[in-house]
């Protein structure tokens, strides 16, 4: 008979890699130079979003209960949405100046509006978060 030899195995675990600063190798608790791959990945991911787009349906709601948007509240309506995005939202209502928006973070499609004087007896389903703009 073969003789089989069991040997016990050393575990193996994983070193963080070394950061270096200013030329000098180190490990722990020192900061890399320059921005992290994180702030970068979030400075182009920020500037390559699609504009905000507004549904026919969201059109039509707009319309009918006088709600506009300037310059100002667009740009609102946006970091909203951009806030709702960074905290991985997918569908979120935005409450801006007294007009609830549903939106669709995913897609950044506005999909409702209602106007304050419509608010009092609707229910938002599907939503996942608010944000107050």
């Amino acid at each position: 008979m073969d003789e089989i030899t069991l040997r016990q195995m050393q575990a193996v675990m994983p070193v963080a890699p070394a950061r270096t600063t200013g030329g000098s190798a180190g490990v722990g608790g020192s900061s890399p130079a320059g921005p992290s791959f994180d702030d970068l990945l979030r400075e182009r991911v920020g500037t390559t979003q699609a504009p905000l787009k507004f549904s026919a349906h969201a059109q039509t709601r707009l319309q009918s209960r006088n709600i506009t948007f300037g310059p100002d509240e667009a740009a609102r309506l946006e970091a909203a949405v951009g806030r709702a995005q960074a905290k991985g939202s997918r569908d979120s209502l935005v409450l801006l100046d007294g007009v609830a928006l549903v939106v669709s973070v995913k897609n950044r499609t506005v999909i409702t509006a209602v106007d304050a004087a419509s608010l009092k007896d609707n229910v938002f389903t599907n939503i996942d978060s608010a944000v107050i703009g």
